[in-house]
């Protein structure tokens, strides 16, 4: 098969690795890559936000299966349109997607399916969120309705900080058309994990669970970022959790959506809170977490390719997951300044002495190739992953590989996995 990975950060790395294993792929193009992904394929230089761009190139070059990364395209429906071209497309329509593009229809929707989540309000007028707020006090959740690329979300612990996200969102436009409405929710106290199913619609296959790490620095302090870290299989989910997670919310979710005429084909990833040994959705994403996927694929034995085809064929129920023993940390390695500003084009030393190491996978995000020198393109540049039996040494493989790799202003945590002790 011809395959196709739309978008050119981590996870659509570990996808385009991933699918590189496959017996079924003969051939893979990531649109448009990075400089790890010109390794395993051929980068072409068209834009994930290219629908028009992206539909023919596919057409053109007679590709059987596309599988989309980044959560925009799939909001803009570039599933509908390849379905339409006649192209299989791995990922959920328009309709569908509105899980993770619009909030207030998110929750909107748990609360009409009984699924647990924080209580909330929706705003549309800055003066009646501000009222709202001076009215419930903090800590609380501020959160622009629509995709923020995850930096739309703040977790005020002062009532001026609310305000101050709600003046962001509102007032100077921070995120454009994404805040034009806002959700405010109660501050849930506990821990996050990280829960993904394959669904075709019908039928779900749940993932081993993960813990991403949003906070920019060490003790989840500071501004969210799009995610510092993350490791697989999180111990917090045990499996009276994972049973609880997948009746109560991944399938009613599924179903719910069957009933809203929208049906959910692709990856579901639900972003929880765990409270008191209860799951309360956060946040739903209609795609392959990043930086999660960065842990969970290199974990997975199944063929991906055929899941992909299973969920987009409507015959899931004949597959089953199969998983590796162990655990994978994974962690970001970032640009100085990143959540905030940050520079690009830093030549990025010593990738060439971490490729021989074993139980290490290097994912590269924000690179790109410039006279043959691998370069800093973006916020979050590498993801660094470890694997082991046993998660400390998993960690510590992760961290030691980071010691070879330099870039100037190189910016990570030292912590990301240090949660899971309290479980294991």
């Amino acid at each position: 098969m011809r395959i196709a990975v739309i978008g050119g950060g981590g996870r659509e790395h570990a996808i385009a690795w991933k699918i590189k294993q496959s017996p079924l792929c003969d051939e893979l193009f990531c649109l448009p890559g990075n400089a790890g992904t010109a390794e395993i394929a051929t980068n072409i230089d068209i834009s994930a936000e290219d629908l028009d761009g992206v539909v023919k190139f596919c057409r053109e070059n007679s590709i059987d299966l596309v599988a989309v990364g980044p959560e925009n395209p799939l909001a803009d429906g570039i599933v509908d349109r390849l379905s339409e071209a006649g192209i299989k497309a791995f990922g959920p329509s328009k309709k569908a997607a509105q899980l993770e593009a619009s909030k207030s229809f998110t929750k909107n929707f748990l609360k009409k399916y009984n699924i647990p989540t924080a209580e909330y309000e929706t705003f549309t007028d800055f003066n009646e969120a501000k009222a709202y707020i001076e009215r419930k006090g903090a800590p609380i959740v501020v959160k622009a309705d629509g995709l923020a690329a995850g930096k739309g979300v703040t977790v005020a612990k002062t009532k001026e900080e609310a305000i101050g996200a709600l003046e962001a969102i509102f007032i100077e436009k921070r995120f454009g058309e994404a805040g034009n409405r806002v959700v405010i929710e109660e501050f849930l106290e506990g821990e996050e994990a990280s829960f993904l199913v394959f669904s075709d619609g019908e039928n779900i296959l749940p993932m081993i669970a993960a813990q991403d790490h949003k906070p920019v620095y060490n003790n989840d302090e500071g501004p969210n970022t799009g995610g510092m870290g993350s490791y697989a299989p999180a111990p917090i989910v045990d499996e009276a959790l994972k049973q609880y997670i997948i009746d109560n919310i991944m399938k009613r979710t599924i179903d719910g959506m069957k009933k809203e005429w929208a049906p959910y084909k692709g990856v579901l990833y639900a972003g929880l809170m765990i409270k008191d040994k209860k799951p309360y959705v956060l946040e739903f994403n209609c795609r392959f977490g990043d930086p999660e996927t960065q842990a969970i694929l290199p974990l997975l034995q199944t063929d991906i390719v055929q899941i992909m085809l299973a969920t987009i064929e409507g015959n899931l129920n004949q597959y089953s997951l199969k998983w590796k023993e162990g655990y994978a940390v994974g962690v970001v390695l970032a640009s100085g300044g990143y959540p905030a500003k940050y520079e690009k084009g830093k030549p990025i030393k010593g990738l060439d002495k971490v490729k021989d190491l074993e139980d290490v996978i290097v994912f590269h995000a924000g690179t790109k190739l410039k006279d043959g020198e691998v370069i800093t393109n973006g916020g979050r540049v590498l993801n660094i992953v470890g694997m082991d039996k046993e998660f400390k040494t998993a960690q510590e493989k992760a961290y030691n590989a980071i010691k070879y790799i330099h870039f100037d202003k190189m910016h990570y945590r030292t912590d990301i996995g240090n949660k899971a002790y309290r479980h294991l």
